[in-house]
């Protein structure tokens, strides 16, 4: 990992700001401490100097000395008290320090890495690099991408003092989360809400290789939808490469919004794969609902029609004399003509439909043996509702089910990174922190698959196969 995460300019900049200062630690013996402390999961720096205390195989990998250092006996000139000519005298050397930084230096030092990135973003910076570096080593990087919000609390209880009228963090704020859904055992509805005091992490990842390709970090109120737009524009501008190349985005539920569907399909030819809400209220309040039943409404209310659809998008015929109820084939999209084609089942299927010409009636058309024809324009419709692959579709499922792999990343930030559990109070501390654990693991993902281990890319701190 090491040798592949792309911090030679923080380094320098590092460096610089200790300028002429003591350097009894070395700038790059730090950093790689810090690292360190990343990659070996310790949750603060306490923890990280008693392991560097107990651990000379550490000290010695990261830079610093194995043994206690010593400073060199100071020479001075002394008059000599029978001749009065001057000579060399030497004091007693000061006594040995440890080898070990004290938490002292490490937050100075600390101190330096935020300002860094607070000013010039050296850290996040590193996302970019590697992000770029991924993709010239994985053709098929970037090419099914995903979203995922993530509540991270400050260590701040969010309680305001009475004296200052802030909180002990005034960069953080309370954020909510809402989750609703039906008991499928009682087919009750529940709902949970979760709010904490802190962050959210905002992550695009690839999903078919579980690793992460850009990050935000603002308050936890801010809203997940505006933010995805904003870190969707960011990053094909920082990367065209990407946006040529991703083929499809998921993103739960949560996300479903018109304007969000409609910038990755008309800006960038990316093929949403977004959960969709049901937001249809107005039936349920009619005395004939039945719960059992998914609600439909006419694909083309100007007129009598046979075609109906849900609110989740998907297409179905009714046959006006019999009343059943059928599945449109779907048969593609049609770029061309920015549409979606569906196709009599009837006619698809070899079925029986004793309807058949009532329903090309109320459609005012004449299609012969083919079947009817229905196009859905997404210029003309919903495009929340109505997407390149439909919701519910085969290609729609396998796209969206690979969004799991954001739970993952999520899971390895929490527990392998130490953000369930951590110390950090301020926006400039935990975006550091955050972006360079994900620089971590994108640069150990990178080290593998250069070294022809791409098996391990998502690994942490597996052992690396002896060879020769």
């Amino acid at each position: 990992m090491r040798d592949h995460l792309p911090d030679a300019r923080l380094v320098q900049y590092l460096e610089v700001m200790r300028g002429s200062g003591r350097d009894d630690y070395p700038v790059a013996a730090m950093w790689n401490a810090v690292l360190a402390g990343v990659v070996f999961q310790h949750p603060s720096i306490e923890a990280l100097i008693r392991e560097l205390g107990r651990n000379p195989a550490l000290r010695d990998a990261c830079g610093f000395a194995v043994l206690p250092i010593q400073q060199k006996p100071l020479a001075q000139l002394v008059p000599d008290a029978d001749t009065g000519r001057m000579t060399i005298a030497y004091a007693a050397p000061v006594a040995a320090h440890a080898a070990v930084p004290s938490s002292w230096n490490f937050s100075r030092f600390l101190a330096n890495v935020i300002e860094l990135e607070e000013t010039l973003g050296m850290v996040t910076q590193m996302i970019t690099t590697l992000r770029e570096q991924l993709m010239e080593v994985l053709p098929e990087f970037g090419h099914h991408l995903g979203y995922d919000g993530k509540a991270i609390e400050s260590h701040s209880t969010g309680r305001v003092s009475r004296t200052t009228g802030e909180t002990s963090d005034p960069d953080a704020d309370w954020g909510k989360h809402e989750t609703s859904g039906v008991d499928a055992r009682t087919g009750k509805p529940w709902k949970k809400i979760k709010s904490w005091f802190g962050y959210g992490v905002h992550l695009i990842a690839d999903t078919q290789y579980e690793i992460p390709v850009a990050m935000h970090l603002p308050p936890a109120s801010h809203a997940e939808q505006i933010e995805l737009r904003v870190m969707l524009k960011e990053t094909f501008a920082e990367t065209p490469e990407l946006a040529e190349r991703c083929r499809d985005f998921s993103a739960d539920r949560g996300l479903d919004s018109a304007e969000t569907k409609a910038l990755l399909w008309d800006t960038y030819g990316i093929r949403p794969l977004i959960d969709t809400r049901e937001l249809w209220r107005e039936e349920k309040q009619h005395p004939d609902y039945d719960p059992n039943k998914p609600i439909t409404r006419p694909l083309f209310p100007e007129r009598v029609d046979t075609i109906v659809h849900t609110a989740k998008g998907s297409v179905h015929g009714i046959c006006p004399q019999t009343g059943e109820q059928r599945d449109l084939a779907f048969q593609g999209f049609e770029a061309d003509r920015h549409a979606l084609k569906y196709r009599c089942p009837a006619a698809a299927y070899g079925l029986d439909c004793q309807g058949r010409e009532r329903c090309h009636q109320a459609g005012g058309v004449t299609p012969g043996e083919y079947g009817r024809i229905v196009r859905i324009s997404l210029d003309d419709h919903d495009r929340r509702i109505f997407v390149p692959t439909p919701h519910g579709s085969p290609s729609w499922h396998r796209g969206y089910n690979r969004r799991s792999a954001l739970e993952r990343i999520n899971n390895r930030i929490d527990h392998s990174f130490g953000f369930e559990r951590h110390f950090i109070c301020g926006l400039a501390k935990m975006q550091t922190r955050v972006g360079l654990a994900l620089a971590v693991m994108m640069a150990m993902a990178l080290g593998h698959v250069k070294d022809g281990r791409i098996e391990q890319m998502r690994s942490l701190v597996q052992p690396i196969p002896a060879t020769g």
